[in-house]
């Protein structure tokens, strides 16, 4: 056990690490995202359009949509912003997004999904199956999903360190010791 409340244990069970790598590249994205205005949070990189805000607002749907909508099979609710004919919704309208906004919207969806997957977990850890069935009846198990997890922030994490250091020059792999978000109210886990 560190005292770095992001880092993963040191040796732990499968749970425990899978956990902790999700905590620590969530943390690293918030990092790698925080305290910038609009203008910071809407800097693009050369011809992609690509944002620190239309991140936050993509991986707060897929932290929503993975354990309440893929995993319980709960409709995906409080997203009605989003234009259904653009795929790309989330990433697109995060332009037209206060701050605030931002920041609140990812860190409760955070929060939801650390909630719904400790009960999940809980209540029949990671060999169990979704409730919701794909439509030709399999189903995805909960390591599955949070090993998806892991991977959606792996990519995004490596965008927002590109996206950042444009900005304003912030570097480095993780957040330093004692770091705490300016912006928003994320939380750390455990």
């Amino acid at each position: 056990m560190t005292d770095i409340p992001w880092e993963p244990p040191l040796a732990g069970s499968e749970t425990e690490h899978l956990l902790g790598a999700l905590d620590r590249m969530r943390t690293t994205f918030r990092w790698k995202a925080d305290g910038l205005d609009g203008a910071g949070l809407s800097a693009r990189l050369g011809p992609s359009t690509l944002t620190l805000g239309g991140l936050l607002k993509h991986l707060a749907l897929v932290e929503d949509y993975k354990i309440a909508t893929r995993f319980f099979g709960e409709p995906l609710t409080g997203w009605d912003d989003l234009d259904p004919d653009d795929e790309d919704s989330e990433f697109t309208s995060a332009v037209n997004d206060e701050p605030g906004s931002l920041y609140g919207r990812y860190d409760d969806a955070v929060a939801r999904c650390r909630a719904r997957l400790d009960a999940a977990l809980a209540d029949g850890g990671l060999d169990q199956l979704a409730r919701a069935p794909l439509p030709d009846g399999s189903r995805f198990s909960l390591r599955r999903i949070v090993v998806d997890l892991v991977e959606e922030y792996g990519r995004h994490t490596g965008h927002a360190d590109l996206l950042r250091e444009s900005v304003d020059g912030r570097t480095g792999e993780d957040p330093p010791a004692g770091w705490r978000p300016v912006s928003g109210h994320y939380v750390f886990h455990g």
